[in-house]
């Protein structure tokens, strides 16, 4: 075999290799987006609140936990992270009631408890969904709370419904610009089906926004928030945790000052 012929069969099992892991990362992206999605129940009995459940426009069932605020005080509406679970909160739940605050947590569809598979276009349903339930019980006023994977559902709630503020927590400017930062050798632009482009939203976001991310964040880094908050209108402010990162930001610190937030609104 001469060289020419081993440099052009070198060349085709290389492209051959790119594209087929093109194609499995592509066929999977949702699994590797949607890590939490599950056909698990819900558990029983729940961790914190009430068992609701929310009917979509399209015909799919939500499961939340709620806890009901006092009249006259706001509640909150929480966006959960891709892994996380709703069970997981009851500290934030505690922490709100304590101050007469409400919370709704949802499981995303695809998610335990709740039906059908995630996709952006339905979690930004779920999204409205929620809001519009928790706007029919609670008659108070409503602060939008998205971490991670969430804040894009809280973005496009918050532009979409008169929340009263919005607070993005380990905010990406978009799903599409971490992923082409995590794949720079995949045409991510192609190919991603879940864009996530807050960057296109976070403009008609005219209410009071609270920006929290931690500056050791590697998932989703602190430059992707900076970018989203550097373009959000304000009124606005944001925090950064300098000891943290992705997934250790909730403590005693934070619940304050999501609280002393939601609280100076009133």
């Amino acid at each position: 075999m001469t060289a020419t012929k081993l440099l052009l069969m070198l060349s085709l099992m290389a492209a051959f290799a790119y594209m087929s892991l093109v194609g499995v990362t592509y066929v999977s992206q949702r699994t590797i987006l949607y890590p939490g999605a599950s056909r698990a129940p819900a558990p029983e009995p729940a961790s914190w609140g009430e068992s609701v459940s929310i009917r979509t426009p399209d015909g799919e069932t939500l499961y939340g936990l709620y806890s009901r605020g006092k009249p006259g005080k706001a509640s909150v509406l929480f966006f959960l992270g891709n892994a996380d679970r709703i069970g997981n909160y009851d500290f934030l739940a505690e922490a709100l009631a304590a101050r007469g605050i409400g919370l709704l947590a949802i499981s995303y569809r695809g998610y335990p408890g709740s039906t059908g598979t995630p996709s952006e276009a339905g979690l930004l349903i779920d999204g409205l969904a929620a809001f519009d339930w928790l706007s029919g019980h609670s008659g108070s006023e409503i602060v939008v709370l998205g971490q991670s994977l969430g804040s894009g559902v809280a973005v496009n709630t918050a532009r979409k419904r008169p929340a009263s503020a919005a607070v993005l927590v380990s905010a990406y400017l978009s799903v599409l610009s971490v992923a082409q930062a995590r794949y720079p050798f995949f045409p991510v632009s192609l190919l991603l089906k879940d864009p996530f482009r807050s960057d296109l939203r976070i403009a008609e976001v005219k209410q009071s926004k609270l920006f929290i991310h931690g500056r050791r964040d590697t998932i989703i880094p602190l430059s992707s928030g900076e970018a989203l908050y550097a373009i959000a209108s304000e009124p606005k402010q944001m925090l950064i945790y300098d000891s943290s990162g992705h997934n250790d930001l909730w403590d005693a610190r934070m619940v304050s000052d999501i609280v002393r937030f939601v609280e100076a609104l009133e």
